[in-house]
């Protein structure tokens, strides 16, 4: 296809205004315009994610010293392998909601949104109320395996400040659900932007003024959730004020839909926090909280592979869904290979680069602190590839509710990953971490997909 053709339907497709959604090409155009909006304003978010990551970690690393700031990273993974704790309801409600959108069927959204709303807000008190009855009993110092007076004295206080973000976050999170369930997640992430630049900005204040580790982790996680609740205030008050939840349309057989899906995208959630975020907790607990910024920072580096590739292949979940709901089974096929290539020819050529370059990007980044072997560098380009590749194929299964092979799947990775992750750290050190998942995800999650994804994609287009 010549340059000429592909930028005359860019042209077209790089509009605002709406397609007329009555014909079966004009949904598709439309699914294509809103993919495209909302990887445009994920391109903004995430310049603007990777620039304060660029700006905050050499200044936090700087300002904290090593074990403090391995203290950080360690905190903030405990706390993403919570994030199942919202029990899969917000990745069901954007299953619903797209369900529910490719059927026109707007009562339906709206009993959706309010039901999880109740959901999510007992859960997020739930959790709260359990952390702090059990706060006082747990040497968090210990836990995190930090030797100085000063990170002793910190620890436990910078968990609290990142958990009451994260219990908070859980019930504010529902409106970016429902704008990607509609297909408006170039809404969320305008609004993502804003959160991002707050967040640097208190971080910098935070360094400015010499203030302790849980005022900067109340800068960072806290301005996100800030941000999410005026969103969900404006989306809700004023854009869509006939999908405001309230309590007469919280319904039982809208929660238990939710819950359902919900309960399966739970596991494999568990798992998948499990097997991605136990890195820096295994490093800590074997080789000290000092070791994790070895770790930590590089995967940073890697990280911008994802976060890039990420703007173009979350759309697709929502437009999987619709799609889906409408029996459009050749735009989801086509749509399939074209993110699977994509997938491949990006990761692949900017992982290298990043291998080859990457000790002199860590040195003019963050100085001389962080000196990584080049096997751990090499396992993390492999890990990135795999891990692009994984999430094409997630966005296609997500989006067509295929949840349970991802469940399978993923409990057997999850286990034998983090099995291999222990025994390679003990013999190979601090790069054993990510040959363990590269190992376990190529042999585990890819080699079966290859074979069940035809199967699945060849029942969608009956």
């Amino acid at each position: 296809m010549s340059s000429t053709i592909k930028l005359q339907r860019l042209n077209i497709i790089a509009r605002f205004t709406a397609f007329d959604t009555s014909t079966e090409e004009g949904r598709s155009k439309e699914r294509h315009r809103r993919i495209f909006l909302t990887a445009a304003a994920s391109a903004l978010a995430k310049v603007i994610s990777v620039g304060t990551a660029l700006i905050s970690i050499p200044l936090t690393l700087h300002y904290l010293g090593a074990e403090r700031f391995g203290l950080w990273m360690t905190i903030s993974s405990v706390i993403a392998m919570l994030g199942f704790a919202d029990l899969g309801i917000g990745n069901g409600l954007l299953n619903a909601i797209s369900e529910a959108n490719g059927k026109d069927d707007r009562v339906a959204i709206r009993r959706y949104i309010s039901s999880a709303f109740i959901i999510l807000s007992s859960i997020a008190l739930v959790i709260l109320l359990v952390f702090s009855l059990c706060y006082p009993f747990i040497s968090w110092a210990s836990f995190f395996n930090v030797k100085s007076p000063l990170a002793i004295q910190e620890s436990g206080l910078a968990v609290a400040v990142f958990m009451l973000c994260f219990g908070l976050n859980i019930p504010g999170g529902i409106v970016q659900r429902t704008q990607m369930g509609l297909q408006m997640g170039f809404v969320a992430n305008v609004w993502q932007s804003a959160g991002s630049i707050l967040g640097l900005c208190a971080v910098l204040l935070v360094i400015h003024f010499k203030m302790g580790l849980p005022w900067l982790a109340g800068a960072l996680a806290g301005m996100p959730v800030m941000v999410a609740f005026l969103n969900g205030i404006i989306f809700f008050g004023y854009i869509k004020p006939e999908l405001r939840p309230k309590f007469i349309f919280v319904c039982r057989s809208a929660m238990k839909k939710i819950a359902h899906t919900g309960l399966l995208f739970l596991i494999l959630q568990i798992v998948v926090s499990a097997a991605f975020a136990s890195d820096n907790v295994v490093i800590a607990r074997m080789l000290g909280a000092g070791a994790v910024a070895q770790y930590a920072v590089p995967e940073k580096m890697f990280s911008v592979i994802p976060m890039i590739l990420g703007m173009v292949l979350m759309p697709l979940w929502p437009a999987y869904g619709e799609a889906s709901s409408r029996g459009d089974g050749q735009w989801i096929k086509k749509t399939l290979i074209k993110s699977l290539k994509l997938a491949i020819i990006f990761s692949l050529p900017l992982a290298s680069i990043i291998v080859i370059f990457g000790p002199s990007i860590l040195s003019a980044w963050v100085g001389h602190e962080v000196a990584p072997p080049f096997m751990l560098l090499l396992g993390l380009g492999l890990w990135k590839v795999c891990e692009a590749c994984g999430s094409a194929l997630a966005m296609f299964l997500n989006g067509t509710n295929v949840v349970k092979v991802q469940v399978i799947v993923s409990i057997v990775f999850g286990i034998t990953s983090i099995i291999l992750k222990i025994l390679f750290v003990g013999k190979i050190g601090i790069s054993g971490t990510v040959w363990a998942t590269v190992i376990a995800y190529f042999i585990l999650v890819l080699l079966p997909y290859f074979f069940l994804v035809p199967r699945i994609l060849k029942r969608k287009m009956k």
